[in-house]
Protein backbone atom coordinates (compact mmCIF):
# COMPACT_ATOMS: atom_id res chain seq x y z
CA UNK A 1 0.00 0.00 0.00
CA UNK A 2 1.69 3.36 -1.10
CA UNK A 3 1.63 6.69 0.80
CA UNK A 4 -1.27 8.31 -0.84
CA UNK A 5 -3.42 5.50 0.06
CA UNK A 6 -2.59 4.92 3.63
CA UNK A 7 -3.33 8.61 4.37
CA UNK A 8 -6.57 8.58 2.52
CA UNK A 9 -7.63 5.97 4.73
CA UNK A 10 -6.80 7.31 7.56
CA UNK A 11 -8.65 10.22 6.54
CA UNK A 12 -11.54 8.57 5.64
CA UNK A 13 -11.40 6.84 9.06
CA UNK A 14 -11.23 10.23 10.92
CA UNK A 15 -14.27 11.57 9.07
CA UNK A 16 -16.01 7.97 9.99
CA UNK A 17 -15.60 8.48 13.38
CA UNK A 18 -16.64 12.14 13.58
CA UNK A 19 -19.64 11.22 11.28
CA UNK A 20 -20.16 8.70 13.92
CA UNK A 21 -20.08 10.74 16.87
CA UNK A 22 -21.98 13.27 15.36
CA UNK A 23 -24.83 11.39 14.82
CA UNK A 24 -25.23 10.24 18.27
CA UNK A 25 -25.20 14.04 19.31
CA UNK A 26 -28.39 14.91 16.17
CA UNK A 27 -29.78 11.93 16.65
CA UNK A 28 -33.15 13.63 17.43
CA UNK A 29 -32.15 16.98 16.08
CA UNK A 30 -35.12 17.92 13.68
CA UNK A 31 -37.61 15.44 14.18
CA UNK A 32 -35.83 13.23 12.10
CA UNK A 33 -38.08 10.68 9.70
CA UNK A 34 -35.13 7.43 9.33
CA UNK A 35 -35.27 6.00 5.74
CA UNK A 36 -33.81 2.70 4.06
CA UNK A 37 -31.59 4.87 1.95
CA UNK A 38 -31.02 8.47 1.15
CA UNK A 39 -33.41 10.85 -0.05
CA UNK A 40 -31.64 12.72 -3.57
CA UNK A 41 -34.47 14.70 -4.37
CA UNK A 42 -37.92 15.74 -2.77
CA UNK A 43 -41.01 17.14 -3.41
CA UNK A 44 -43.70 18.83 -0.96
CA UNK A 45 -47.18 18.16 -1.36
CA UNK A 46 -49.36 19.00 1.54
CA UNK A 47 -48.74 16.81 4.65
CA UNK A 48 -46.46 14.53 2.63
CA UNK A 49 -43.03 13.97 0.90
CA UNK A 50 -42.31 12.46 -2.07
CA UNK A 51 -38.79 11.46 -2.54
CA UNK A 52 -36.16 10.23 -4.93
CA UNK A 53 -34.39 7.29 -2.84
CA UNK A 54 -30.65 5.39 -3.60
CA UNK A 55 -32.78 2.11 -3.22
CA UNK A 56 -34.06 2.48 -6.82
CA UNK A 57 -37.02 3.81 -5.57
CA UNK A 58 -39.65 6.64 -5.56
CA UNK A 59 -41.54 7.22 -2.16
CA UNK A 60 -44.51 8.99 -0.52
CA UNK A 61 -44.10 9.84 3.24
CA UNK A 62 -46.77 11.44 5.33
CA UNK A 63 -44.93 14.16 7.33
CA UNK A 64 -46.52 13.82 10.11
CA UNK A 65 -46.10 10.21 11.35
CA UNK A 66 -42.97 9.47 9.10
CA UNK A 67 -44.73 6.16 7.72
CA UNK A 68 -44.40 5.38 4.58
CA UNK A 69 -47.84 5.43 2.12
CA UNK A 70 -46.49 4.35 -1.06
CA UNK A 71 -43.52 2.55 -2.55
CA UNK A 72 -42.88 2.87 -6.62
CA UNK A 73 -40.20 0.10 -7.58
CA UNK A 74 -38.95 -0.28 -10.94
CA UNK A 75 -35.57 1.46 -11.35
CA UNK A 76 -32.29 -0.47 -11.16
CA UNK A 77 -29.87 2.10 -10.05
CA UNK A 78 -30.30 5.20 -7.82
CA UNK A 79 -33.68 7.22 -8.33
CA UNK A 80 -31.96 10.78 -8.52
CA UNK A 81 -34.96 13.19 -9.44
CA UNK A 82 -38.74 13.19 -9.94
CA UNK A 83 -41.46 15.41 -11.06
CA UNK A 84 -45.27 15.73 -11.36
CA UNK A 85 -47.76 16.58 -14.05
CA UNK A 86 -51.15 16.81 -13.37
CA UNK A 87 -52.94 15.82 -17.34
CA UNK A 88 -56.21 14.11 -16.72
CA UNK A 89 -59.27 16.33 -14.93
CA UNK A 90 -60.84 12.87 -13.30
CA UNK A 91 -56.77 11.49 -11.97
CA UNK A 92 -54.27 12.35 -9.61
CA UNK A 93 -51.25 13.61 -11.32
CA UNK A 94 -48.66 11.27 -13.10
CA UNK A 95 -45.55 10.99 -11.42
CA UNK A 96 -42.21 10.99 -13.34
CA UNK A 97 -38.78 9.93 -12.36
CA UNK A 98 -35.37 9.89 -13.26
CA UNK A 99 -32.49 7.41 -12.63
CA UNK A 100 -28.95 6.12 -13.35
CA UNK A 101 -30.44 3.33 -14.82
CA UNK A 102 -30.94 6.52 -17.32
CA UNK A 103 -34.48 5.71 -17.69
CA UNK A 104 -37.45 8.23 -17.25
CA UNK A 105 -40.56 6.28 -15.67
CA UNK A 106 -43.93 7.24 -15.21
CA UNK A 107 -46.33 6.26 -12.49
CA UNK A 108 -50.07 6.49 -12.31
CA UNK A 109 -50.34 7.75 -8.59
CA UNK A 110 -53.30 6.37 -7.97
CA UNK A 111 -52.86 2.93 -8.28
CA UNK A 112 -48.94 2.96 -7.93
CA UNK A 113 -48.51 1.24 -11.26
CA UNK A 114 -46.14 1.95 -13.93
CA UNK A 115 -47.39 3.79 -17.31
CA UNK A 116 -44.58 3.58 -19.00
CA UNK A 117 -40.36 3.58 -18.87
CA UNK A 118 -38.26 5.37 -21.74
CA UNK A 119 -34.50 5.34 -22.41
CA UNK A 120 -34.00 8.86 -21.93
CA UNK A 121 -30.29 8.99 -22.32
CA UNK A 122 -26.77 7.72 -22.84
CA UNK A 123 -25.75 8.27 -18.96
CA UNK A 124 -27.21 9.48 -15.88
CA UNK A 125 -30.44 10.95 -15.66
CA UNK A 126 -29.50 14.09 -13.56
CA UNK A 127 -32.91 16.56 -13.62
CA UNK A 128 -36.18 17.03 -14.60
CA UNK A 129 -38.53 19.63 -14.80
CA UNK A 130 -41.95 19.95 -16.10
CA UNK A 131 -43.63 23.43 -18.35
CA UNK A 132 -47.46 22.48 -17.20
CA UNK A 133 -49.09 24.64 -19.75
CA UNK A 134 -46.82 23.54 -22.34
CA UNK A 135 -47.25 19.85 -21.59
CA UNK A 136 -43.28 19.73 -21.66
CA UNK A 137 -40.97 17.34 -19.80
CA UNK A 138 -37.27 18.21 -20.22
CA UNK A 139 -34.86 16.09 -18.53
CA UNK A 140 -31.01 17.06 -18.40
CA UNK A 141 -28.16 13.95 -17.82
CA UNK A 142 -24.13 12.99 -17.75
CA UNK A 143 -24.39 12.91 -21.59
CA UNK A 144 -24.28 16.77 -21.70
CA UNK A 145 -27.60 17.01 -23.42
CA UNK A 146 -30.84 18.12 -22.50
CA UNK A 147 -33.50 16.29 -23.96
CA UNK A 148 -37.53 17.26 -24.37
CA UNK A 149 -40.50 15.11 -24.37
CA UNK A 150 -44.18 15.79 -25.39
CA UNK A 151 -46.66 14.97 -22.05
CA UNK A 152 -49.75 14.93 -24.22
CA UNK A 153 -50.50 11.29 -24.23
CA UNK A 154 -48.43 10.24 -20.97
CA UNK A 155 -51.81 8.68 -19.22
CA UNK A 156 -52.07 6.43 -22.66
CA UNK A 157 -47.95 5.32 -21.89
CA UNK A 158 -46.60 7.58 -25.10
CA UNK A 159 -43.84 9.52 -23.43
CA UNK A 160 -43.05 11.07 -27.15
CA UNK A 161 -39.67 12.78 -27.88
CA UNK A 162 -39.95 16.26 -28.90
CA UNK A 163 -36.08 17.40 -29.49
CA UNK A 164 -32.89 17.94 -27.74
CA UNK A 165 -30.03 20.49 -27.34
CA UNK A 166 -26.70 19.93 -27.03
CA UNK A 167 -24.65 23.33 -26.24
CA UNK A 168 -23.25 22.28 -22.71
CA UNK A 169 -19.62 21.10 -22.58
CA UNK A 170 -20.11 19.46 -19.21
CA UNK A 171 -22.77 17.04 -17.57
CA UNK A 172 -26.27 19.09 -16.99
CA UNK A 173 -27.45 18.65 -13.48
CA UNK A 174 -29.82 21.69 -12.75
CA UNK A 175 -32.96 22.88 -15.01
CA UNK A 176 -35.42 25.76 -14.01
CA UNK A 177 -37.71 27.83 -16.50
CA UNK A 178 -40.69 29.62 -17.30
CA UNK A 179 -43.67 29.31 -19.35
CA UNK A 180 -45.00 31.70 -21.66
CA UNK A 181 -47.59 30.56 -23.40
CA UNK A 182 -48.65 26.53 -24.44
CA UNK A 183 -45.82 26.99 -27.37
CA UNK A 184 -43.10 29.31 -25.79
CA UNK A 185 -40.66 29.08 -23.02
CA UNK A 186 -37.81 30.44 -21.74
CA UNK A 187 -35.36 27.51 -20.21
CA UNK A 188 -32.17 27.83 -17.88
CA UNK A 189 -29.81 25.16 -18.02
CA UNK A 190 -26.52 24.79 -15.97
CA UNK A 191 -23.84 22.64 -16.00
CA UNK A 192 -20.87 21.33 -13.67
CA UNK A 193 -18.47 23.86 -15.14
CA UNK A 194 -20.76 26.61 -13.56
CA UNK A 195 -21.89 27.72 -16.81
CA UNK A 196 -26.20 28.94 -17.30
CA UNK A 197 -27.50 28.87 -20.48
CA UNK A 198 -30.70 30.59 -21.44
CA UNK A 199 -32.51 29.14 -23.68
CA UNK A 200 -36.07 30.21 -25.74
CA UNK A 201 -37.72 27.09 -26.68
CA UNK A 202 -40.94 27.39 -29.36
CA UNK A 203 -42.90 24.53 -30.33
CA UNK A 204 -43.15 23.29 -33.65
CA UNK A 205 -46.69 23.57 -35.82
CA UNK A 206 -47.67 20.02 -37.43
CA UNK A 207 -48.92 16.06 -36.67
CA UNK A 208 -46.24 15.19 -34.35
CA UNK A 209 -44.52 19.13 -33.33
CA UNK A 210 -40.94 19.32 -31.93
CA UNK A 211 -39.71 22.14 -29.62
CA UNK A 212 -36.50 24.54 -30.94
CA UNK A 213 -34.18 25.49 -28.75
CA UNK A 214 -32.15 29.11 -28.80
CA UNK A 215 -29.55 30.25 -27.01
CA UNK A 216 -30.40 33.44 -25.96
CA UNK A 217 -27.65 34.17 -23.42
CA UNK A 218 -24.80 32.48 -21.39
CA UNK A 219 -23.99 33.14 -17.44
CA UNK A 220 -20.55 32.51 -16.60
CA UNK A 221 -20.89 33.86 -12.49
CA UNK A 222 -19.60 30.96 -10.89
CA UNK A 223 -16.06 29.21 -10.74
CA UNK A 224 -17.36 25.63 -10.65
CA UNK A 225 -20.77 23.31 -10.31
CA UNK A 226 -23.96 24.79 -10.22
CA UNK A 227 -25.50 22.41 -7.54
CA UNK A 228 -29.26 24.21 -8.19
CA UNK A 229 -30.79 26.89 -9.86
CA UNK A 230 -34.36 28.69 -9.49
CA UNK A 231 -35.90 31.29 -11.44
CA UNK A 232 -38.67 33.98 -10.68
CA UNK A 233 -39.38 37.50 -10.23
CA UNK A 234 -36.74 38.56 -12.49
CA UNK A 235 -34.09 36.99 -10.69
CA UNK A 236 -32.08 33.68 -11.10
CA UNK A 237 -30.90 32.22 -7.53
CA UNK A 238 -28.27 29.83 -8.01
CA UNK A 239 -25.90 27.46 -5.59
CA UNK A 240 -22.45 26.25 -6.36
CA UNK A 241 -19.58 24.16 -5.09
CA UNK A 242 -17.36 27.41 -5.65
CA UNK A 243 -19.13 27.72 -1.61
CA UNK A 244 -21.73 30.63 -3.02
CA UNK A 245 -25.18 31.82 -3.69
CA UNK A 246 -25.48 33.54 -6.51
CA UNK A 247 -28.62 36.10 -7.32
CA UNK A 248 -28.56 37.27 -10.89
CA UNK A 249 -31.07 39.87 -12.26
CA UNK A 250 -32.54 38.47 -15.55
CA UNK A 251 -33.14 40.21 -17.82
CA UNK A 252 -29.68 41.94 -17.14
CA UNK A 253 -29.67 46.10 -16.67
CA UNK A 254 -26.34 46.73 -17.00
CA UNK A 255 -27.38 49.96 -15.09
CA UNK A 256 -27.36 48.50 -11.85
CA UNK A 257 -24.73 46.80 -9.63
CA UNK A 258 -24.26 43.17 -9.31
CA UNK A 259 -25.65 41.84 -6.43
CA UNK A 260 -23.08 40.54 -3.94
CA UNK A 261 -22.82 36.45 -3.24
CA UNK A 262 -23.63 34.84 -0.38
CA UNK A 263 -20.76 33.47 0.68
CA UNK A 264 -19.96 29.94 2.58
CA UNK A 265 -17.39 27.89 4.01
CA UNK A 266 -18.08 25.28 1.74
CA UNK A 267 -19.60 23.83 -0.96
CA UNK A 268 -23.14 24.93 -0.79
CA UNK A 269 -25.53 22.34 -2.05
CA UNK A 270 -29.20 23.76 -1.84
CA UNK A 271 -30.74 27.14 -1.84
CA UNK A 272 -34.47 28.04 -1.08
CA UNK A 273 -35.42 31.57 -1.77
CA UNK A 274 -38.39 31.96 0.08
CA UNK A 275 -40.02 34.71 -1.92
CA UNK A 276 -40.57 31.91 -4.64
CA UNK A 277 -42.72 30.09 -2.46
CA UNK A 278 -46.16 30.53 -1.26
CA UNK A 279 -44.64 31.84 1.93
CA UNK A 280 -43.26 35.09 -0.22
CA UNK A 281 -41.30 36.49 2.45
CA UNK A 282 -37.96 38.15 1.89
CA UNK A 283 -35.59 34.85 3.56
CA UNK A 284 -33.69 32.34 1.73
CA UNK A 285 -32.28 29.21 2.87
CA UNK A 286 -29.29 27.49 1.97
CA UNK A 287 -27.19 24.17 2.92
CA UNK A 288 -23.39 23.78 2.40
CA UNK A 289 -21.78 20.77 4.40
CA UNK A 290 -24.14 19.62 7.20
CA UNK A 291 -25.53 22.91 8.02
CA UNK A 292 -29.08 24.71 7.08
CA UNK A 293 -28.78 28.84 7.11
CA UNK A 294 -31.45 31.00 6.99
CA UNK A 295 -30.78 34.95 5.57
CA UNK A 296 -33.00 38.02 5.36
CA UNK A 297 -32.73 39.33 1.94
CA UNK A 298 -34.56 42.29 2.50
CA UNK A 299 -32.02 44.37 1.09
CA UNK A 300 -30.22 42.20 -1.45
CA UNK A 301 -27.22 44.32 -1.17
CA UNK A 302 -26.68 43.64 2.36
CA UNK A 303 -28.20 40.00 3.04
CA UNK A 304 -28.00 39.45 6.99
CA UNK A 305 -27.23 35.96 8.39
CA UNK A 306 -30.80 35.45 10.60
CA UNK A 307 -29.33 31.42 11.91
CA UNK A 308 -28.01 28.70 11.12
CA UNK A 309 -28.09 24.74 12.45
CA UNK A 310 -25.20 22.17 12.16
CA UNK A 311 -28.82 20.04 11.23
CA UNK A 312 -27.15 16.41 10.14
CA UNK A 313 -24.01 14.21 10.22
CA UNK A 314 -23.85 14.49 6.74
CA UNK A 315 -24.22 16.25 3.55
CA UNK A 316 -27.30 17.82 2.97
CA UNK A 317 -29.22 17.34 -0.15
CA UNK A 318 -32.10 19.22 -0.52
CA UNK A 319 -34.30 21.77 1.69
CA UNK A 320 -38.13 22.45 1.00
CA UNK A 321 -40.90 24.51 2.48
CA UNK A 322 -43.87 22.79 4.02
CA UNK A 323 -46.92 24.52 4.89
CA UNK A 324 -47.81 22.26 7.28
CA UNK A 325 -51.70 22.20 8.08
CA UNK A 326 -52.58 20.62 11.38
CA UNK A 327 -55.33 20.99 13.64
CA UNK A 328 -55.73 22.07 17.63
CA UNK A 329 -58.20 20.12 20.03
CA UNK A 330 -60.93 22.73 19.41
CA UNK A 331 -60.79 21.67 15.40
CA UNK A 332 -59.00 24.70 14.16
CA UNK A 333 -56.98 24.14 11.27
CA UNK A 334 -53.22 25.84 12.08
CA UNK A 335 -51.20 26.52 9.14
CA UNK A 336 -47.23 26.99 9.94
CA UNK A 337 -44.02 26.99 7.73
CA UNK A 338 -41.36 24.25 8.29
CA UNK A 339 -38.33 23.69 5.96
CA UNK A 340 -37.99 20.60 5.37
CA UNK A 341 -34.32 19.12 5.28
CA UNK A 342 -33.03 16.04 3.51
CA UNK A 343 -29.11 14.29 3.98
CA UNK A 344 -26.88 11.58 3.10
CA UNK A 345 -27.38 10.84 6.64
CA UNK A 346 -30.16 8.90 5.62
CA UNK A 347 -32.85 11.23 7.26
CA UNK A 348 -35.67 13.76 6.66
CA UNK A 349 -35.26 16.50 8.96
CA UNK A 350 -38.16 19.01 10.06
CA UNK A 351 -37.73 22.50 11.39
CA UNK A 352 -39.89 24.62 12.38
CA UNK A 353 -38.96 28.27 10.64
CA UNK A 354 -38.64 30.31 13.82
CA UNK A 355 -36.66 27.92 15.06
CA UNK A 356 -34.22 28.40 12.55
CA UNK A 357 -34.69 32.42 12.27
CA UNK A 358 -33.17 32.09 16.22
CA UNK A 359 -30.44 29.45 16.03
CA UNK A 360 -27.18 29.77 16.63
CA UNK A 361 -24.26 27.33 15.06
CA UNK A 362 -24.33 26.40 18.96
CA UNK A 363 -27.66 26.02 19.49
CA UNK A 364 -29.54 23.34 19.50
CA UNK A 365 -26.47 21.41 19.07
CA UNK A 366 -22.84 22.20 19.16
CA UNK A 367 -20.89 22.99 16.39
CA UNK A 368 -18.82 20.61 14.64
CA UNK A 369 -16.80 20.57 11.85
CA UNK A 370 -18.49 20.34 8.59
CA UNK A 371 -17.78 17.56 5.69
CA UNK A 372 -18.21 17.65 2.29
CA UNK A 373 -18.16 14.20 0.09
CA UNK A 374 -20.11 15.43 -3.31
CA UNK A 375 -23.45 13.51 -3.64
CA UNK A 376 -23.34 13.64 -7.82
CA UNK A 377 -20.38 12.39 -9.44
CA UNK A 378 -18.82 14.13 -12.38
CA UNK A 379 -18.08 11.87 -15.06
CA UNK A 380 -14.27 12.03 -16.57
CA UNK A 381 -14.61 13.60 -20.61
CA UNK A 382 -13.10 10.54 -21.68
CA UNK A 383 -14.99 7.95 -19.87
CA UNK A 384 -17.17 5.88 -21.53
CA UNK A 385 -20.70 6.25 -21.13
CA UNK A 386 -20.81 2.54 -20.40
CA UNK A 387 -18.94 2.61 -17.14
CA UNK A 388 -18.40 3.96 -14.12
CA UNK A 389 -15.58 6.23 -13.99
CA UNK A 390 -13.58 4.85 -10.44
CA UNK A 391 -15.09 8.60 -8.95
CA UNK A 392 -18.64 7.31 -9.61
CA UNK A 393 -17.69 3.83 -8.41
CA UNK A 394 -16.72 4.92 -5.19
CA UNK A 395 -19.77 7.79 -5.35
CA UNK A 396 -22.09 4.49 -6.02
CA UNK A 397 -20.92 2.30 -3.50
CA UNK A 398 -21.77 5.43 -0.89
CA UNK A 399 -24.60 5.71 -2.07
CA UNK A 400 -25.87 1.81 -1.67
CA UNK A 401 -24.28 1.93 1.54
CA UNK A 402 -21.16 -0.16 1.10
CA UNK A 403 -18.96 -0.29 3.75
Amino acid sequence: MNDTVLLRSEAELVINEARRQKSERTKKLGRPIRLAGMALDIHIEGNEAWIAENTHVAKKIDLESGNTLQIYKGHTAPVTCLAFFKGSTTSGPVLLTGSWDKTIKVWNTDTKGLISSTVAHDDFVKCLFVFPTARLLVSSSSDKLVRFWDLTDVWEGRLKTAGSISAHSRPVECLTGVAHSETSVTLMTADTMGVIKIWKLDKESGTNPRWRGDVQDTLNHHRTRITEIRYGDGQIWTASSDETVQIIPYPSDPTTKPIPPLNHSLPVRAVLPLSLTPLAEPYVVSAYGDVIRLYDVSTLSEPEMLGEIDAHWHDVMAVRLWIRSSKNKAGQTRIEPWIVSTSLDGTIRKWRFSELATSTPENPTRRTESVVISAVPEPADNASTDELTEEEERELAELMGED
